[in-house]
């Protein structure tokens, strides 16, 4: 079809019609309080300016702002134009909620001036188009109507049949330029706010942070459960001694089942945003971490020192997260080796940091997604995390702040 007819059969066409006369209300109703004809462009005139203060005094209230913004979503925006054509669009492109300020209430005042002559403009055509439809019919069969409108015949003839869809025509393309009009200026007085969308950034952001959060709690935590499952596993088999291997299976169960309490937690909280989620881990809890990757057939040397149980909550369960998604790496890229762990904590500091030999098949340890997350952790609570080889050596250091 070509591309100047499309507005003929465009749903959204005919909606923003519907939305243009229905401002026409006011004038429509003061054409039969005052008894004025509509025929006329001075009086059509006359009864658009004349209900002004009173659809002005009207946009003030509050809740008309969510009134017009329902409307111009429905019918100025329908289906797949409410987000523009974006269908992931976060949030409709028209506010529908009750006026936070005097400057929303005085621009939907003026949004709705604006609607009441444009719509009255257009109800006054829509009449005209239709009266010339019918004078064009009825000259086309002999039976002129004339009368005193604007489009009006003299004579009849057959060929007035060519005449008849014109008017009509003619108000469809008025309505779609008029209509794209009006759903700009819509965007732009019944939009969000500049503090509207600035709140809406802001719960966009706490929203991706906290997905954010969510995948580092699922990585750290899983990953570390299948990372010993699969050292332990591997190393009942080269074992081949029932005692060992009922050891790893112990170690694989104690982890498995500290991994579904995570599991069952970050899936609380994506179900039910609103509830509590359950207690999270603690650094003053590393114990747990470090028996387990001992059992996994690592030789951990832990130094802690310093009151962990007096560390900030956000503090000390993020270290704990870091220090477990250490000793995955270890255990991940360079098997049951050696690992020192040196935990320090003051009043203004908490250092962490876990060494480990490098051989030629673990050199670049840790640099993938794990440790991107160890060092997102740190530096949403202010510090700072290195890591890279060094004499032999894979160290991660991590400085947290506690004050």
């Amino acid at each position: 079809m070509p591309r100047f007819l499309r507005p003929l059969t465009r749903a959204v066409t005919y909606t923003r019609w519907v939305h243009l006369v229905v401002g026409a209300v006011p004038t429509v109703i003061g054409s039969f309080i005052v008894g004025v004809h509509t025929d006329s462009v001075a009086h059509w005139l006359f009864l658009a300016l004349l209900p002004i203060p009173l659809v002005a005094a009207a946009g003030l209230v509050p809740a008309m702002r969510l009134a017009e913004g329902l409307q111009a979503r429905l019918m100025l925006f329908p289906g797949r134009h409410a987000r523009q054509g974006d269908e992931n669009a976060p949030e409709p492109v028209i506010v529908a909620r009750p006026a936070q300020t005097w400057r929303d209430r005085g621009v939907t005042a003026l949004w709705m001036v604006l609607r009441l002559e444009a719509g009255s403009a257009m109800a006054w055509l829509s009449i005209q188009a239709g009266a010339a439809t019918l004078s064009f019919a009825g000259a086309m069969v002999g039976d002129d109507p004339g009368g005193d409108y604007v489009f009006t015949t003299h004579g009849s003839h057959w060929s007035y049949l060519f005449l008849v869809p014109v008017p009509l025509l003619v108000l469809v393309f008025v309505t779609a330029g008029a209509g794209a009009l009006m759903a700009r200026t819509a965007l732009r007085m019944l939009g969000p706010s500049p503090a509207e969308r600035l709140a809406a950034l802001e719960e966009r952001t706490e929203q991706l942070l906290e997905h954010n959060r969510i995948a580092r709690e699922l990585h750290d935590s899983i990953g570390h459960a299948l990372t010993v499952a699969v050292v332990q596993a591997g190393a009942a088999r080269a074992a081949n001694s029932p005692a060992f291997t009922d050891q790893a299976l112990a170690a694989i169960e104690d982890t498995g089942r500290a991994a579904l309490e995570d599991l069952e937690r970050v899936l609380k909280v994506l179900r039910e945003p609103s509830e509590p989620a359950h207690r999270r881990p603690t650094l003053a809890e590393a114990d747990r971490l470090l028996d387990s990757a001992r059992a996994s057939g690592a030789k951990v040397d832990a130094e802690i020192t310093g009151p962990l149980d007096r560390l900030p909550g956000p503090v000390t369960r993020e270290a704990y997260r870091i220090l477990q998604e250490a000793l995955t790496n270890v255990l991940r890229h360079a098997g049951a080796v050696p690992v020192t762990v040196r935990i320090t904590a003051d009043e203004r500091r908490l250092l962490l940091t876990v060494t480990n030999p490098l051989d030629g098949s673990s050199l670049g340890a840790g640099s993938g997604s794990g440790l991107r997350g160890i060092r997102e952790r740190a530096t949403l609570l202010g510090g700072r995390a290195t890591a890279g080889p060094g004499d032999g050596e894979w160290q991660l250091t991590v400085d947290l702040p506690v004050s």
